[in-house]
């Protein structure tokens, strides 16, 4: 494709800003040098076609580098100076309060020019130029609107919160009779292997690295590089091009020292900040804190042990895990844990593709394929019984409200006092949390480093009540459910261990969590 550089074309965009929009302090919104790349790489390139070059825009820049301002400016001018006849601007996000914010600043540049006022009539959440029957509008997949559109500027705030691809597909699709439309999605980073952000944000590396030949698809991508630390000021500028203008060092400073003292700070900095895909939003556990317990033990020497179990079977398919924990026998031994998972094959297959690895997992032996397309609860209970012919387990915790095949053949083969339901609450879980977090603090629990527990204990996220009660988060952890199975299945099995009377026998383990009125958590 032979494409045209119109260094006019570019330059006239970066004047308007110039010219024609005002900040809220009063000075004019002269653009950053890497803003002027920015809007003058998307409006100064043409293909042969003669229509501009970019369909999309992806912008992954640190939190406070004047994202949404920018995007603000590009939808006024792409309502009053772009040529376009009937233009259609909208302001898109997943809730209309983060629609509306770009919408704000749109707002505000037309208020403070005496020009564009004159121009722009405000009606009731819309921006209109009557005499070419263009508007400039919010939109959010909370309203049934986003159908129907002939989109000639699609401006996408904060992408990485898009829970789901609805919002750009629906803008995408409304571009498709408009010449020089654009999509112009601007982001911080996020950590949703599943979600469009990181789809996009995986296409714009392609196209930078050359991976993917793509000429209609504009990538910048502002971030730490692998091997750099996020609290080394030296490698800020990379995720922040603002940095000294907006934001101010001192800001960085002040949000870095923040995160150093608060864990559950640190991912959020990390990637608001900085750019890096952490492996959720706010992890649980650090881990760093959690491998530390990776230390390997031969099962053999359990045998015959007392231990506790949970299990965690997932109803139709993904994963299901059952843990086995086994209390200290010694002052210097740590709590040790065996975990054993399953997934119907066709799972297998299909989360590899994803990009979790339940392929390798299952060839190395850390996760048992099922010849089904649902979860094989029979194969399960048997493994379990299995299991208990090998180890003491003295009681097993399952989650409330569960029915089913397992279920019933456990209770036959060892009585109802022997399968508890544990209830999903901050009351019933709250101990047996708070105790997983002491002893990983402590390195008084060892997993051996098994990988899947691993995944399970990084996509961790914990809510905390009133009464500072912690429990598992299944919205917030990342893969949700699936993602956390195993750790609710350690749970559970810790919830038997504390609530046991006696406690095992030659165990210096106690209810000491159960009575214990401290609240610890790294969140």
């Amino acid at each position: 494709m032979i494409l045209c550089w119109r260094p006019a074309a570019a330059q006239r965009v970066i004047n308007f800003f110039r010219e024609m929009l005002t900040l809220e302090d009063g000075r004019p919104f002269v653009l950053q040098p890497f803003q002027q790349f920015i809007v003058g790489s998307v409006f100064g390139w043409y293909g042969p076609d003669g229509f501009r070059r970019f369909r999309t825009a992806y912008v992954e820049i640190g939190k406070g580098n004047g994202k949404t301002p920018m995007a603000a400016g590009i939808g006024v001018y792409a309502l009053v100076a772009d040529g376009e006849p009937s233009a259609e601007v909208y302001s898109a996000a997943t809730a209309h309060h983060q629609a509306a914010i770009c919408f704000k600043d749109a707002v505000g540049f037309v208020e403070r020019n005496q020009e564009l006022s004159k121009l722009i009539k405000k009606q009731m959440g819309s921006l209109a130029v009557l005499s070419t029957r263009s508007v400039f509008r919010p939109l959010s997949s909370e309203h049934k609107g986003l159908d129907g559109k002939r989109v000639h500027m699609g401006l996408i705030d904060e992408l990485h919160e898009h829970p789901s691809g609805i919002v750009v597909d629906k803008i995408r699709a409304g571009t498709k009779a408009r010449q020089n439309a654009l999509i112009f999605e601007i982001t911080n980073s996020g950590w949703d292997r599943a979600s469009v952000c990181w789809a996009h944000h995986k296409m714009s590396l392609d196209v930078l690295e050359g991976n993917i030949e793509n000429d209609s698809w504009f990538a910048y991508v502002s971030a730490l590089d692998e091997g750099d630390s996020w609290q080394d000021e030296k490698v800020w500028l990379k995720a922040n091009p603002g940095l000294g203008t907006i934001p101010t060092l001192k800001y960085l400073r002040e949000l870095v020292e923040e995160a150093k003292d608060m864990p559950s700070k640190e991912n959020l900095v990390r990637r608001l900040n900085f750019c890096e895909w952490t492996e959720q939003s706010e992890r649980a556990i650090p881990m760093d804190v959690w491998d530390k317990g990776a230390e390997p033990f031969e099962a053999e020497d359990l045998l015959g042990r007392p231990c506790f179990g949970g299990l965690k079977i997932s109803q139709v398919q993904d994963l299901s895990a059952f843990v086995l924990v086994f209390p200290p026998v010694g002052e210097e031994e740590a709590s040790l844990v065996l975990c054993w998972y399953w997934a119907p094959e066709d799972d297998v297959t299909s989360r590899a593709q994803t990009g979790v690895p339940y392929d390798a997992w299952a060839k190395g032996g850390h996760m048992q394929p099922t010849p089904s397309n649902s979860t094989d609860e029979g194969r399960i209970a048997k493994k379990i019984v299995e299991l208990a012919g090998q180890y003491q387990i003295r009681s097993v915790g399952i989650n409330t409200g569960y029915a089913g095949i397992a279920g019933a053949v456990l209770t036959e083969q060892f009585g109802e006092e022997w399968l508890v339901s544990i209830g999903q609450t901050h009351r019933s879980l709250n101990a047996a949390t708070q105790e997983m977090l002491k002893l990983l603090k402590a390195e008084r629990l060892s997993h051996g480093g098994h990988p899947v527990l691993r995944w399970n204990a990084s996509n961790l996220s914990v809510k905390t009540n009133a009464e500072g009660e912690a429990m598992p988060d299944q919205e917030k952890s990342a893969e949700r459910t699936p993602g956390i199975v195993g750790i609710v299945a350690l749970l559970y099995a810790l919830d038997r261990l504390l609530r046991s009377d006696p406690p095992p026998d030659g165990s210096v383990y106690n209810e000491r969590a159960a009575k214990d009125e401290e609240v610890f958590r790294f969140v």
